[in-house]
Formats: structure tokens, C-alpha cells, sequence
């Protein structure tokens, strides 16, 4: 179909989370980023209590579509430069490893959802 298509043309997608995406996630490109991100399970909360400020973790959502944007945002970092760029940054300013990947996959489908939002297509540098 053309969403996959569309999808199969980001570098890091391949069919595998193409089909992933279509068929676990079809309110990809209708909902906000912040919605999508959240519904994905990728978005960061909080765990503060009063004066305490506790660390931001992510938590619920759906785990099998995680799973392969996990390895679709790998792919990613190590085929495109400007993505690698964007991880390298952040383990550079004290972020652990996967903290610096979260925080790159959910670039990576807030840029995917507004990707198939607005039906253009895709450019390689994060938003």
C-alpha cells in the first residue's frame, strides 16, 4: 500500500517495521506527537513527590510496536550521519546509552508521524 511505501523509504524501516507500524499503530500520522509518542510508550514521566525530583523513565504502551522502532532507530543512527550526530550529542552531555537512544526514537517517530501526517516525504535530518 502507499503507507508502506511511504515507510519502507525511511532509512532504518525495513518491511518487518513497515508492517509492524501499519498494522499495531494506525493512528500513526493523525494524532500528535506527544499523543503518539505516549500511546508507543516512549515518552518520558516523571516520578517526583513533593520536594523530591525523581528520574523521568518511560513506561506502558504498546511493547511490540517499542520493540521494533528500538532496532528501526539503530538502523537509523548507524546508516544516516545527522542521526548519529544527534545520538553522539547526547551520550556526549552525560545521557547513558539508552536514555540517548529513547530520547532519539522518539525524534524518530514524532518525525515518522508528521512524515505520514502530512504526506511528504522523507528527509534524513532529525527534527
Amino acid at each position: 500500500s502507499e503507507r508502506s511505501a511511504q515507510l519502507r523509504a525511511v532509512p532504518g524501516i525495513g518491511p518487518v517495521t513497515a508492517a509492524t507500524l501499519i498494522a499495531f499503530l494506525p493512528e500513526l500520522g493523525q494524532i500528535e506527537r506527544r499523543q503518539i509518542s505516549a500511546l508507543v510508550g516512549v515518552a518520558p514521566y516523571n516520578a517526583d513527590s513533593g520536594g523530591k525530583r525523581g528520574l523521568r523513565r518511560i513506561r506502558g504502551g504498546r511493547a511490540g510496536v517499542r520493540r521494533v522502532l528500538y532496532m528501526a532507530t539503530w538502523s537509523a543512527i548507524r546508516a544516516q550521519p545527522a542521526w548519529q550526530r544527534r545520538y553522539q550529542a547526547r551520550r556526549s552531555r552525560g545521557k547513558c546509552a539508552k536514555g540517548a537512544l529513547v530520547a532519539c526514537m522518539r525524534t524518530f517517530l514524532a518525525q515518522i508521524n508528521a512524515m505520514l501526517r502530512d504526506q511528504k516525504p522523507w528527509h534524513s535530518q532529525p527534527i
